[in-house]
């Protein structure tokens, strides 16, 4: 028996048919309708129906503009749970904790998945007080540091996406971006970071940076909950800044293989 014929042996036609799919509206820009998909896959439309049906309802594709369907982030979520997310922690660690020893505020890493902002590692503050985030806490995209942070830094299609994806979070009423967000995120963009009090925590005001891939686009979010200290010998403000934001490119380019680790 050849190679060809053992592997068609072991096909699973209703599988190849949603991975067919899910390959087809990667490549496309602006989504396809079910006829669109049947003509490209060269099938009858009414043999995607209920595969589509199953991928919308399981969030790898979401259906707009009445008949017309498009790939979610959702693939692109997975993949960060598998071994990036623990490389990307391993790497940013040792970074975040100089950062919060010569900052004297805490810091916490977050990335983006399926509509949420989600933290995955978090580094304490070595004095006595500090704000302390969860990780696996999920966290707002719009109200949030990092979540600005990770609009910002991603392209306009995949921006776009995000945003859908906020949308139509399960069990949850849709949330609209709030007025501004578009002028906002241009400027956050020139600046290259975002502050902001925090709208969950009086007294704390949020710094955040990205975490960028070689492409430009965000990876992740750095973010120190800024503390104003009594001790005048702290760090002030404007220093957390700039250690933020020094932090995150140090992370970037560690990340990126553009750093040896062994130097920093």
């Amino acid at each position: 028996m050849s190679v060809e014929d053992d592997s068609d042996r072991y096909r699973a036609p209703a599988l190849d048919k949603g991975l067919d799919i899910l390959e087809l509206l990667a490549r496309i820009d602006g989504g396809l309708t079910q006829a669109e998909i049947a003509k490209a896959l060269n099938k009858s439309p009414n043999e995607f129906y209920r595969m589509l049906d199953r991928l919308v309802r399981r969030g790898y594709v979401q259906r707009q503009d009445g008949d017309r369907f498009y790939l979610t982030l959702k693939l692109f979520g997975l993949a960060h749970y598998h071994a990036p997310v623990r490389r990307l922690v391993s790497f940013a660690t040792p970074l975040m904790r100089e950062f919060s020893n010569r900052a004297e505020q805490a810091c916490h890493l977050a990335i983006y998945d399926r509509g949420s902002v989600v933290v995955i590692a978090q580094q304490d503050s070595p004095t006595y007080w500090g704000i302390s985030i969860r990780v696996g806490a999920q966290i707002n995209l719009y109200n949030t540091g990092s979540g600005h942070i990770l609009l910002a830094f991603r392209d306009e299609k995949q921006r776009q996406m995000m945003i859908n994806e906020q949308r139509r979070q399960q069990d949850q009423e849709a949330e609209e971006p709030p007025a501004g967000l578009e002028e906002k995120l241009r400027v956050i963009r020139e600046k290259g970071f975002e502050t902001m009090d925090s709208l969950q925590t009086s007294g704390v005001r949020n710094i955040s940076a990205p975490i960028l891939a070689m492409d430009g686009n965000g990876l992740a979010a750095l973010t120190c909950p800024y503390i104003e200290p009594v001790n005048t010998k702290a760090p002030s403000y404007d220093q957390v800044i700039e250690y933020v934001r020094e932090a995150a490119k140090e992370i970037s380019e560690t990340v990126a293989g553009t750093v040896d680790k062994a130097e920093l």
